[in-house]
């Protein structure tokens, strides 16, 4: 697996353009010198109200009502068929007592933390797709959490950021080759990106100031096992993850089937009418990735 190459060994797949480019995500890695994008504040101060047990419905619609942008987003998004079919409601609070602070926060959430946060001009392609993918992580995280009786909550956030690394790093690399003036491939960026998104994800969530199961979801979810702390909730991710690579897929009924037979729900100790209450959620899940992403 790529992630488990040694440097050089990983060098000497890439072209000597490639390799420059390597050598500066190393030069910044070691250096801790990686341009992490701001934390959206009301992103942020959401996540703090989120975490405080005193806080209420009040507070956080008068929070999201700050952003007059954000508001309108998350009530297109409450609204949408996915989770409001008749598309009644006017307002923040009904939102809030209709959906549940714990939806709407997650709404508010993916509102804020998107793809537009990131610049990096020839990958915006890309970026679409990693953002799609982190969605859909987020929503399979909830329904494997759910099944599995870990933290539905907290698997949102943590699918949703679990390839964070992945777009900062195409980030750097476009601005490094406009710099140098020089070319990369989109295939070899797509190698860059596999090497080092871990490692940057890392770096991303703690700047972020995220929670331990946020850092070792990112750290872990594709090495579960080696998880010190939050092996289980890595276990969601890692599940979550293979999941979300078979939204939009012509067979997706066939590689669903395949991919609940993985280890990974086994050792999530899911039974044969757990597996099938989970692949029963796609058409949920399909629903809400497309309601956020409106």
């Amino acid at each position: 697996m790529i992630l488990h190459q040694s440097i050089e060994d990983f060098n000497a797949s890439l072209s000597a353009q490639g390799q420059q480019l390597a050598a500066h995500l190393e030069q910044i890695l070691s250096n801790k010198k990686i341009e992490v994008p701001m934390l959206p504040d009301v992103a942020s101060r959401v996540l703090a109200l989120s975490n405080d047990p005193d806080s209420d419905a009040a507070q956080l619609a008068n929070l999201i009502q700050g952003d007059q942008a954000l508001a309108g987003h998350v009530m297109q998004i409450a609204n949408s068929a996915a989770y409001t079919p008749n598309s009644s409601l006017v307002s923040l609070q009904q939102a809030i007592a209709r959906l549940g602070m714990s939806l709407i926060t997650e709404i508010s959430i993916a509102a804020s933390l998107n793809a537009k946060l990131f610049k990096a001009p020839g990958f915006e392609g890309r970026i679409s797709e990693i953002w799609f993918h982190a969605l859909c992580t987020a929503m399979w995280g909830k329904e494997v959490a759910r099944v599995s009786k870990q933290n539905v909550e907290a698997s949102f956030l943590c699918g949703l950021l679990h390839s964070i690394g992945r777009p900062v790093i195409l980030q750097e690399l476009s601005e490094y080759a406009c710099e140098h003036d020089i070319s990369i491939s989109q295939d070899e960026a797509l190698l860059l990106e596999q090497y080092f998104h871990i490692k940057f994800g890392e770096v991303i969530v703690q700047k972020w100031g995220m929670p331990i199961i946020v850092l070792e979801s990112v750290q872990y979810y594709e090495d579960y096992n080696d998880a010190p702390k939050n092996k289980e909730e890595a276990m969601v991710i890692h599940g979550a993850a293979m999941l979300a690579k078979v939204m939009d897929v012509e067979d997706a009924d066939a590689r669903l089937d395949e991919i609940l037979s993985d280890e990974v729900f086994a050792n999530l100790n899911l039974y044969d009418d757990e597996i099938e209450k989970l692949k029963q959620q796609a058409e949920k899940v399909k629903a809400s990735v497309e309601a956020m992403r409106a």
